[in-house]
């Protein structure tokens, strides 16, 4: 069976399925499917199946015109059957692992994923979970649900890790360009699962264990999440000097070693910097030990949409107005410019926090139309984004940037503004009007 599927994945003739169709799903199948291979797409919700069956997307970073070329040259279908799972010679894990409303991980995506697996796994298959987690999850959670239908890993089927490494929005990188981590449940599992990446991607890096790569993703976004927490920490601190952290930190990176920039903002959005590193909390207490540094972060973090809405309300009452009854446009819905991601991002906070303070509050976002459906702000009324003219700025009594996206023109917006709150620094090359721009 192992030199039955190496040969298969060495000649692309292997076909692989990729299990959840979002921000990562997507991408990954772009790489396999560019690089040669036949690939299934499995997603329970049916109408993004209909979508790409249709030649249509719903990802601004992979284009209709992208998905109708699969379709055409018959290397894709997609599918809600997940019995059509034994069809797929290697199956990759991408769905959600949220919180917990009490932040402890919620498994429950992975978990049903490798439920439906178990029930027409065959021999020969090759599993590996790419959804962010915490360490142990492949081997304790997802390993015993897979093994239910009476076979082995590593002998009857083969199992591995390999985290997502998407940057929605980032030209310079695709799927295809990060290398990619890979952990293996044994030696064999290991060989084919960097065989398979191989074939896809600029590099795969082989490690140990499972383990390892799972850690390896958890640290990695750990790491952003801390330092960010410690530049918004600065910006707080460095607001009430009169000093401006932007430009502290763009001063700071021109050292050529020793330094890494992060920069400050409105909160944490995307699906994994806000989540990840309360896996390893979780964790951690499950070890008896107490993970503070990162707690902290989380907690600075967390509270930033709050002291945006305070630093609002002091510039507002400078203008002798209150935050309640006033007129607010929110820019950008997105969690990071230049992309259509909502998922996690502190605008709807911000949007959430306004609106229970009594402000009038709209909302501009050329990639977000609509609001969608957010499981942690049910109550946030439904909103379509309203074009961004002159007449429109000028209505407002202050416009807040939460996302910066390069579709925007700040000249534009500073100069038919009353005030602009800038959470981003998108306005630092804007010379006109500056008296109008505050920062938090």
């Amino acid at each position: 069976m192992f030199q039955e599927l190496k040969q298969a994945i060495s000649n692309k003739s292997a076909k692989v399925g990729v299990i959840g169709l979002g921000y990562v799903g997507l991408p990954l199948l772009d790489a396999f499917i560019s690089k040669g291979f036949s690939c299934i797409g499995y997603d329970v919700d049916s109408s993004k199946v209909d979508e790409l069956n249709a030649g249509r997307s719903y990802i601004k970073h992979v284009s209709s015109e992208k998905i109708a070329g699969w379709n055409r040259e018959k290397r894709f279908v997609a599918t809600s059957d997940m019995s059509r799972l034994k069809e797929a010679d290697a199956l990759l894990i991408c769905v959600p692992t949220p919180l917990s409303d009490s932040r402890d991980p919620d498994l429950s995506f992975v978990e049903g994923t490798a439920e439906s697996i178990a029930k027409s796994l065959r021999k020969g298959q090759l599993i590996v979970l790419e959804s962010t987690t915490h360490p142990t999850t492949t081997r304790d959670n997802v390993q015993p649900i897979l093994e239910r239908a009476g076979m082995k890993a590593g002998k009857d089927f083969f199992l591995a890790y390999s985290p997502e490494r998407e940057d929605p929005g980032n030209p310079t990188y695709s799927a295809a360009s990060i290398p990619k981590v890979v952990g293996g449940h044994d030696p064999h599992s290991l060989e084919l699962a960097a065989e398979l990446y191989s074939q896809a991607v600029v590099k795969v890096v082989p490690v140990s264990a499972m383990e390892v790569a799972e850690a390896c993703k958890i640290l990695e976004n750990t790491y952003r999440a801390v330092n960010i927490a410690l530049v918004n920490e600065l910006k707080m601190l460095f607001d009430r000097m009169g000093i401006d952290i932007w430009e502290v930190v763009d001063a700071a990176k021109t050292k050529p070693f020793g330094f890494q920039a992060f920069y400050p903002g409105p909160g944490l959005g995307g699906h994994c910097i806000p989540i990840d590193p309360f896996y390893l909390t979780w964790l951690a207490r499950k070890h008896g030990m107490a993970t503070r540094f990162i707690e902290l972060a989380g907690e600075i973090n967390h509270h930033m949409p709050e002291y945006v809405i305070t630093r609002m309300a002091e510039f507002l009452n400078d203008a002798a107005k209150p935050i309640k009854g006033s007129k607010i446009a929110l820019l950008g819905m997105a969690y990071k410019k230049d992309v259509d991601d909502p998922r996690e991002s502190p605008s709807f906070v911000l949007l959430e926090l306004l609106l229970k303070r009594g402000a009038a509050v709209t909302y501009n976002d050329p990639h977000v139309p609509s609001l969608p459906k957010m499981r942690h702000h049910p109550s946030l009324p439904e909103m379509t984004s309203n074009e961004l003219t002159a007449e429109y700025l000028a209505k407002q009594d202050i416009v807040l940037i939460a996302t910066d996206h390069s579709a925007y023109d700040y000249d534009f917006i500073v100069k038919h503004s009353k005030m602009v709150l800038d959470t981003r620094n998108a306005t630092k090359n804007v010379r006109d009007g500056r008296e109008k721009i505050f920062k938090a």
